[in-house]
């Protein structure tokens, strides 16, 4: 694509998780391919992962002192007002000062605040929803913003029509530029390209209930000789890195973190994941065969939707939290032995994939953009 010599000023808000902070990052590169002279100001909230990821992508970033509701009675819930109401007067700064021709949210806690600045300043804003259902903040700001790009139909019980455009999740570009080196992917996590491999990824911040499962199966896993590539997350890593050493088992490669997705998707023959929309788009691009597991503990019970938008079409497995500890093992090695249910299901889960995503969200914010003054 051409690149412009336009300068823009944009503004993106989405953290908590992986699930908004890689989907603002990629917008951020997509749109500084295109427009290589634009400014661009990453809003986040203070202490979360944003404000590591989105320096390393290279990135400018601004944090709020800002927290979700916890379901229980919480100093942090008494203190959510005074929160909000300061990291909105922040925000407002932010704005009058970077003056963005457009803001783009994510979701996040964050992006309520500076998205509602924006709106209120008369800025154009586009919000993107991962999810199948839409999140709280996006939900509450759905009337008052610009334009509502969505990953799934239907999404009109939730916004405006009018408003709306289906583009898919922004992918990571390595992912969308996957390979499939398999061999090569294997040997750089250590592992022998002849055996059968589950990649096994518990979100971002990682999954206590599949890292038990994979402690509790690993002589299962020898037995068999299939490899198992296992991101624990950070909070469970040097827990699991301790039990799989004491269990002295040799098909098993744990990392904290994943950096080079790509390679992980290349060297599975299987993956075994929660059900975030975006290891799911992910999953649907790369067109691996997947188990999904999805957690239990994210508000209105999203991860379900999520993975039963799949299972609908035969393009997954599904297995609930509470009967992973039972199942999930055996469903594991049944599945990486079955040639032609694995082949069934990526072929059907790369009908969903939208390798485009990104561009097209980048599309509708030059919609939104005002000509800059000569």
């Amino acid at each position: 694509m051409i690149q412009h010599t336009e300068s823009y000023r944009l503004i993106i808000s989405g953290g908590g998780t992986g699930g908004h902070i890689f989907p603002a990052i990629a917008i951020a590169h997509e749109f500084h391919r295109r427009y290589p002279e634009s400014e661009i100001l990453f809003v986040g909230a203070l202490g979360r992962m944003e404000m590591i990821k989105v320096p390393e992508a290279g990135y400018k970033i601004i944090g709020l002192w800002i927290s979700g509701l916890q379901r229980s009675l919480t100093i942090s819930n008494l203190l959510f007002p005074v929160k909000l109401l300061v990291s909105y007067f922040k925000a407002a700064q932010v704005v009058s000062r970077f003056r963005p021709h457009i803001v783009v949210g994510t979701g996040g806690f964050a992006s309520g605040p500076i998205m509602l600045a924006a709106v209120n300043k008369k800025i154009p804003t586009l919000i993107q929803e991962q999810n199948s259902f839409a999140g709280l903040t996006n939900r509450k700001l759905a009337l008052r913003v610009s334009k509502v790009c969505v990953a799934y139909e239907g999404m009109e019980k939730y916004f405006p029509a009018s408003r709306i455009a289906v583009t898919g999740n922004p992918v990571r570009s390595n992912i969308t530029q996957f390979s499939g080196d398999r061999i090569h992917a294997i040997k750089s996590f250590g592992l022998d390209p002849s055996k059968k491999t589950v990649l096994v990824i518990g979100g971002s911040l990682g999954a206590r209930t599949l890292n038990n499962c994979i402690v509790a199966a690993l002589s299962k896993f020898e037995a068999a000789g299939v490899q198992v590539i296992w991101q624990t997350g950070k909070t469970y890593y040097e827990e699991m890195a301790l039990k799989l050493k004491a269990a002295g088992v040799g098909v098993v490669a744990v990392v904290e973190f994943i950096s080079s997705m790509d390679e992980a998707y290349a060297a599975a023959d299987l993956v075994v994941s929660r059900a975030g929309a975006i290891a799911i788009s992910e999953l649907c691009v790369v067109g691996k065969p997947v188990i999904l597991v999805p957690s239990p503990n994210v508000a209105d019970d999203h991860q379900t939707k999520n993975a039963m938008a799949l299972v609908n079409r035969s393009a997954a497995v599904f297995i609930s939290d509470r009967e992973a500890p039972e199942k999930l093992a055996d469903a594991m090695l049944s599945l990486v032995n079955d040639e032609n249910k694995k082949n069934e299901i990526s072929s059907n889960i790369r009908l969903l994939g939208r390798p485009h995503a990104t561009a097209d969200i980048v599309n509708e914010i030059e919609k939104l953009i005002k000509p800059v003054a000569a």
